[in-house]
């Protein structure tokens, strides 16, 4: 069996040199009846190497759950990687970041009483060995030394970014070879003096996380890494993108011209992405560096292989590099995409948000002010918050914190929203208002990277209307994980299209496909909200852009009959279906 080794200047594969040439593709990001397909065109570009994240807030939604099923059976994403013939470089973090939900951590484990994470906190590390343990017997046996295709694993993730605790890599090391694993490990940081020495161990080859200036990039490295093969083990070859923001993209020229630079000098390199992929659900993470700005749901990267996972020119122009450093079978290629199938349908049925929370019994009542919907063991999509009032005279409520988009009623009447990226906490409520007011509040993702990791979501803090607290609230939350129960709300036969959807409320579609086929579904007409086809979640919508179709991947469809539910939380201005033969990803910087 091979063994992947760490010699005085190369990567040695059985003692002889080896150049990594990886691409990042994240399991969970991509259907897994996809998954071969996604592998094999890595090949055919001339990548040996397939690297991934683990998720563990995936598969650990909550703290006794280790889900390993579909799409998060890494076991056998690994196992498709060894069969085309590729090695692997596994990244279990336990933090990934990726633009991911929390980057990665999940979110309970922020009331197991850590006082810190990410450092040598006993309570924190004890879940972190939890983690690995579970993790054991999917990578430990696909080592490429036992016949499986893993040669390398990484060691947290850019820590010098975020801490110095050489303690805490020292644990990680622990515990990573406890379970099992003797491959080589590393770990990535941006080429900075700072960075590079504060997220690694003389025991751990260092590697470096850069999309431009690669053979400066490359000089840094090496004065802090002086022996070993240089790595680039984050190649950003695209960028990620904000509700509100512009659709990144990047020269194919200046990223051919990088990939170049860097092969030329005897590097490796893992390509960040190869292939992005989809936030499906509630996955997406954010940033905040002062304004909060959620991640849309497509993490299509600009890379080699769009959302879809069909070559773009940037594919073309890496394998016409990568071809000089690797065997490429001429005629061994992608086939081109063709057009995804166009249909409209109407909206057939509405079913008002409020149908489904008054059939709800799962209310927890607090006397205290509202709770944070962590406190109740709810960490993802939406909550619903109540209290009654009863205000004379001009009235105006105060909420110390939203996290992140609260939509406020008084008696099922809209009145207005309150959203973090625009740092709302006051809204004018009606003159004389009395009755019952809620507030229907989105988790948008939480954020992904820096020091706001684990944040609580929902209300936090007080909640005051003309200055005085209001202490007796009930919280209710939204589990729409499985959307079924609200699917069988709907007509079965002859629906009346909708003509006026205004939420929040849930509508509802069925489409005939005489043959299976990726599609991808046109949002522009629609407000904002989340979709679900064949029971399974698209991701989120919203008319602020830049994304404005979302994908919807094949294996997920069927040949005849399917289903589209939607949760429209403002209004459709048209309420259709409509599918278009490409994706809109939005308008560019340039």
């Amino acid at each position: 069996m091979p063994t992947l080794t760490i010699g005085e200047h190369d990567f040695l594969l059985d003692g002889r040199p080896h150049r990594i040439l990886s691409g990042a593709l994240h399991y969970f990001r991509v259907h897994p009846d996809l998954w071969t397909d996604r592998i094999r065109k890595a090949r055919q570009m001339g990548l040996n190497t397939i690297e991934t994240y683990v998720a563990w807030n995936a598969h650990a939604p909550a703290k006794d759950t280790f889900d390993t099923a579909g799409i998060l059976d890494l076991g056998r994403f690994l196992d498709l990687v060894a069969a085309e013939g590729m090695h692997a470089i596994v990244r279990p973090g336990p933090y990934i970041c990726a633009e991911w939900d929390n980057g990665g951590l999940p979110a309970w484990l922020f009331s197991t009483g850590a006082d810190a994470i990410r450092s040598d906190d006993p309570v924190y590390m004890a879940a972190v060995t939890e983690y690995f343990e579970q993790l054991a017997p999917i990578l430990v046996p696909r080592q490429a030394h036992l016949g499986g295709p893993i040669v390398l694993v990484q060691i947290e993730n850019e820590y010098g970014a975020y801490g110095a605790d050489p303690s805490y890599l020292e644990k990680l090391v622990k515990i990573n070879r406890e379970i099992g694993l003797t491959v080589p490990f590393t770990t990535v940081d941006q080429p900075q003096g700072d960075m590079l020495a504060n997220g690694s161990l003389p025991g751990l080859h260092k590697t470096g996380s850069f999309g431009s200036r690669s053979a400066e990039r490359l000089d840094t490295l090496r004065r802090h890494q002086p022996t070993g093969p240089l790595m680039c083990s984050e190649f950003w070859v695209g960028w990620f993108d904000h509700w509100g923001a512009h659709h990144h993209t990047t020269s194919v020229e200046q990223s051919a011209g990088e990939l170049e630079a860097m092969l030329s000098r005897g590097a490796s390199v893992n390509i960040y992405m190869f292939h992005g992929g989809t936030n499906f659900g509630f996955g997406n993470g954010a940033n905040d560096k002062g304004v909060y700005q959620p991640i849309v749901t497509s993490y299509d990267y600009d890379a080699p292989l769009d959302e879809a996972g069909n070559p773009t020119p940037k594919y073309w122009a890496f394998r016409k590099v990568l071809a000089k450093y690797a065997d490429l079978a001429e005629h061994d290629v992608p086939a081109r995409a063709a057009a995804a199938p166009e249909l409209v349908v109407p909206l057939t049925g509405v079913l008002p948000l409020w149908d489904v929370v008054d059939a709800s019994d799962r209310w927890t009542a607090s006397e205290n002010g509202p709770q944070a919907t962590d406190d109740i063991g709810h960490y993802s999509g939406f909550s619903v918050y109540r209290t009654r009032i009863d205000v004379s005279g001009p009235a105006v409520l105060l909420l110390n914190e939203v996290r992140d988009r609260a939509q406020v009623f008084l008696n099922r009447r809209g009145i207005g929203t309150l959203s973090r990226d625009n740092h709302d906490r006051t809204l004018v409520l009606p003159y004389g208002a009395s009755g019952t007011l809620e507030i229907l509040v989105e988790d948008q993702g939480r954020v992904d990277y820096g020091p706001r990791l684990g944040e609580p979501k929902g209300l936090i803090g007080e909640a005051r209307i003309n200055g005085e607290p209001v202490l007796e609230w009930d919280l209710l939350p939204l589990e729409l994980k499985d959307v079924g129960p609200v699917a069988e709300h709907f007509p079965g036969s002859s629906p009346r299209p909708v003509t006026l959807l205004a939420g929040p409320a849930f509508a509802h579609a069925v489409f005939d496909l005489p043959v299976v086929a990726d599609l991808f579904l046109d949002t522009s007409g629609w407000g904002k909200g989340v979709v679900w086809v064949n029971g399974f979640c698209l991701g989120r919508y919203w008319s602020r852009g830049p994304q404005r179709t979302l994908y919807v991947p094949g294996p997920m469809l069927r040949s005849g009959s399917n289903e589209v539910v939607v949760l429209e939380l403002q209004a459709a201005v048209t309420p259709v279906v409509s599918f278009v033969s490409a994706p809109d990803l939005g308008h560019t910087d340039f």
